[in-house]
C-alpha cells in the first residue's frame, strides 16, 4: 500500500514539476512585455525626449493663442456701442478715456490713434493723420501678438527634423550592429529600427497638427484686427457725420426723399 502512494506522489511531483517548467518562461514573458509607453515612445530612444518637448511646447502655446485670440479681447461689443454713442455725439475726449480704460484691441488702438483728431478740419477731422496713427499701432501692436503664433510655424518645421534625426541615428546604430555582429539578426537589429521609425513617426504626428493650428489662428487674428480697424473707421465716421450733417443734408439733389 506504501509503495503505490509513494509511487502516486512522485508522479504528482514530476507532474508538477513540469507543468511549473511550462508555465514559469510565460510568466517570465508577461512580466517582461513592453507597455504601450515603452513600445510607442520611449523605444526611440533620446531623440524622442526632444520631440516630446515639441509637443508639449506645441500643446501649451495652442491653448493660450486659443484663449487669447478671442472678440471678447479684441472688438467687445459693449465697447463698441459705447464709443458709437460719444462719437456719434462728437464726444471725443470722453471717447478716448473710455478706450484708454478699456484694455481690449480696439480700446487701446482708438486711445492711440483718436488723439490725432483735428477739430479744425471739419470736413474730415484729420481723417489721414487718424488713419496713419491706426497703421503704426497696427504694425506695433501685431509684432507682438504675431510672435507666439509664429512660435508654432517653428515647431511645424523643426518636429520633422528632429524626426530625421532620430531615423539617421537608428540608422548609423543599425549599420553598426550589422558590422559588430557580422550578421543581420533581427533580434539586435530591432531596437535601431525603433529608433528610427518612431523619431520619424512622431515628428510628423507632431507638425501635421502644428501647421493645421498655425494657419487657422492666423486667420482668426487677422479677422480679429480687420473687425477692430472697420470698428474705429465706422466711429470715426460717425463723428464727421455729425459734424457735416447740415452739410450734407444740403448736398441732396431736389427730389430725393431722406
Amino acid at each position: 500500500m506504501i509503495p503505490k502512494l509513494a509511487r502516486r506522489s512522485s508522479s504528482a511531483t514530476v507532474t508538477t514539476l513540469i507543468a511549473v517548467a511550462v508555465t514559469t518562461p510565460s510568466l517570465f514573458a508577461q512580466g517582461t512585455e513592453k507597455t504601450l509607453l515603452d513600445r510607442w515612445v520611449l523605444d526611440g530612444g533620446p531623440t524622442m525626449f526632444f520631440i516630446m518637448a515639441a509637443v508639449v511646447a506645441f500643446l501649451a502655446l495652442a491653448v493660450y493663442n486659443f484663449m487669447a485670440l478671442t472678440k471678447a479681447k479684441f472688438c467687445p461689443d459693449d465697447l463698441k456701442e459705447a464709443l458709437m454713442d460719444h462719437m456719434t455725439n462728437c464726444r471725443v475726449r470722453s471717447a478716448i478715456e473710455l478706450a484708454a480704460s478699456h484694455p481690449s484691441y480696439l480700446g487701446r488702438m482708438v486711445a492711440y490713434s483718436f488723439p490725432n483728431i483735428d477739430a479744425t478740419r471739419p470736413e474730415d477731422l484729420g481723417r489721414d493723420q487718424v488713419e496713419d496713427a491706426m497703421a503704426d499701432f497696427t504694425v506695433n501692436e501685431n509684432r507682438k501678438i504675431m510672435t507666439w503664433i509664429n512660435y508654432i510655424s517653428v515647431i511645424a518645421q523643426a518636429s520633422p527634423m528632429l524626426g530625421l534625426l532620430g531615423t539617421v541615428i537608428g540608422m548609423v546604430s543599425a549599420f553598426s550592429t550589422l558590422q559588430t555582429s557580422g550578421g543581420a539578426d533581427p533580434a539586435q537589429l530591432a531596437g535601431d529600427i525603433s529608433v528610427a521609425l518612431l523619431t520619424t513617426l512622431w515628428g510628423l504626428i507632431n507638425s501635421i497638427p502644428c501647421l493645421f493650428t498655425f494657419y487657422i489662428l492666423k486667420n482668426r487674428f487677422t479677422n480679429l484686427v480687420a473687425d477692430c480697424v472697420h470698428s474705429s473707421e465706422e466711429l470715426l465716421n460717425a463723428a464727421v457725420a455729425t459734424v457735416n450733417a447740415d452739410t450734407l443734408y444740403a448736398k441732396i439733389p431736389e427730389g430725393i426723399a431722406v
